[in-house]
């Protein structure tokens, strides 16, 4: 029998995954062939998408992007020369931009089916919470700390370090929150792992609770991710049913079960404490901090807030040692991370690896430059809110610390790349309104400041006097300090990263001289 794999991620159905694997359906009952579809997660390859693999002797196989009028010719090749194919890419892990990435997180991807608890077990899963419930809460703390990871957000915090301090405090309840909403431009790696992997997420929840104390979780999801959350909602009911969310986890004799709770779609939810007022069914709006979640969170009780990937990185952390775990990385950037490629780019997806490897060589290397064929002129690293990088910043590392000594974050690890039409000005006016209609609203420096900037830009690009074109780019400069330091959340203080960012490395784009944009 014929055996084909087939993704049945969003962005795969997007671009005609389903309408492939029902055209492959069709024409095999024609020919009376056995055929047996199996729809899996992504590999994350998207320019490839529909990409169908084929079980084989020598591996998987791959052909892509497949389209249903490449049906029938793709079935005659799989009865002769599969390697004469026009849409064949030979085996699968040997294509260059997936054999060189180094996959943890996503070691699933492309070859498990999203909601089979047999598939997940016979490629590791679970084996990290065994070994968690082998140990006490303490030890599970001890390893999280030990390994090195942090928080994979725009802060990268140590994540032990708050385990350990939901762990300390005295409560009877507490909770852990998987913050899920990703709403930074060019990112899709949370999705992709939910709709491809969610027991990896569910696995890594479970160990959370077991080591802090906590029995209930949520999982705040964007509402633009129905998929998601369908598969989520799925996954726990079938791992209810085998016994790892309920009152007795794993035969641990401690409680955990999760929820899933949607957002409508406010971008400041994705700040912690905003999130979790939504949670609480209320206004998004941003706390101020201290008390901080760990002692006073959802419900002003110890909460332990993570994104995906934090979470998700828990089960390989049990399940290898922490020491496994540091191995990989840089400095203070141990593990690894899955970066996405999008915008402009020539080969946009998900490449996982350690930190340290340059900025050029994501975009130029497995990103393969621009689609446009037009030069680079820079990429922005970290969201909507994060700094536009030039080509001759390109070498940095990836790395948090690198990154930061630069004036740019590297956020949930999006990418997004603009060739040499882009204009720099108009997309720093564009971060000051999207600050201006996303922030709560709460601090001044943010809900005024994005106002005023906007105003400021607008005059900086429309005066030809010199003496003007100075004075706005001071005031430009002056408010992206203020927004920085004096808002009460990233929202605001990260706003100034693109508009800076622009200012600095794109002074001709404000009508400026490189020699004004520096006094």
């Amino acid at each position: 029998m014929l055996k084909l794999y087939i993704p049945c991620d969003s962005v795969a159905r997007a671009v005609g995954s389903d309408q492939v694997a029902e055209a492959l359906q069709r024409e095999a009952e024609r020919r009376q062939l056995p055929l047996d579809i199996q729809r899996t997660s992504s590999r994350g390859l998207y320019w490839l998408e529909p990409l169908i693999e084929c079980e084989s002797a020598q591996g998987r196989l791959g052909f892509g992007p497949v389209t249903p009028q490449d049906v029938p010719a793709l079935l005659d090749a799989l009865a002769g020369e599969p390697g004469g194919h026009s849409l064949a890419l030979g085996l699968v892990e040997e294509i260059p931009y997936l054999k060189t990435q180094q996959r943890l997180l996503f070691a699933r991807a492309g070859i498990s089916r999203p909601l089979s608890l047999d598939d997940y077990r016979a490629h590791g899963g679970f084996a990290g919470l065994e070994a968690a419930v082998a140990l006490n809460g303490a030890e599970v703390v001890a390893a999280v700390l030990d390994s090195g990871l942090r928080g994979r957000g725009g802060a990268a915090f140590p994540a032990g370090i708050k385990w350990r301090t939901v762990r300390d405090a005295g409560a009877g309840q507490k909770y852990v929150v998987c913050n899920a909403d990703e709403g930074d431009s060019g990112t899709f790696a949370d999705r992709m792992l939910m709709e491809g992997d969610p027991f990896l997420l569910i696995e890594g929840m479970i160990i959370a609770g077991l080591a802090v104390g906590a029995d209930k979780g949520y999982i705040y999801v964007r509402s633009e991710y129905p998929d998601a959350i369908r598969v989520l909602d799925q996954a726990f009911a079938i791992a209810r049913d085998a016994g790892y969310l309920g009152t007795d986890v794993a035969g641990s004799g401690q409680a955990f079960d999760l929820e899933v709770r949607v957002g409508a779609g406010a971008y400041i939810c994705g700040e912690e404490t905003a999130l979790l007022e939504s949670i609480e069914g209320k206004r998004g709006i941003v706390r101020a901090k201290p008390p901080l979640p760990a002692l006073q969170g959802l419900f002003g009780l110890p909460t332990l807030v993570h994104n995906v990937l934090t979470l998700a990185s828990v089960p390989i952390i049990l399940a290898k040692g922490a020491a496994f775990y540091r191995d990989f990385g840089m400095g203070r950037s141990l593990g690894t991370m899955p970066f996405q490629l999008a915008g402009n780019i020539r080969q946009g997806g998900l490449v996982e690896r350690a930190f340290g490897l340059t900025l050029r060589e994501l975009v130029e290397g497995y990103g393969g430059g621009t689609a446009s064929g037009r030069p680079l002129k820079a990429a922005q690293v970290g969201g909507p809110l994060g700094a536009w990088v030039p080509p001759s910043h390109f070498d940095t590392p990836l790395d948090y610390e690198a990154f930061a000594a630069m004036g740019a974050m590297l956020g949930h690890g999006g990418v997004v790349v603009a060739d040499d039409t882009l204009n720099m000005a108009s997309m720093a006016r564009f971060a000051l309104q999207f600050c201006a209609e996303e922030s709560c609203g709460k601090c001044t420096p943010c809900r005024i400041g994005s106002t005023r900037g906007m105003e400021v830009v607008d005059r900086l690009i429309a005066t030809t006097d010199f003496t003007e074109r100075h004075d706005q780019a001071l005031l430009l400069r002056d408010l992206c300090d203020t927004m920085q330091y004096g808002s009460l959340c990233a929202m605001g203080g990260m706003t100034a990263y693109p508009v800076a960012s622009a200012l600095k490395y794109f002074p001709a784009d404000f009508g400026l001289t490189t020699t004004e944009a520096a006094q």
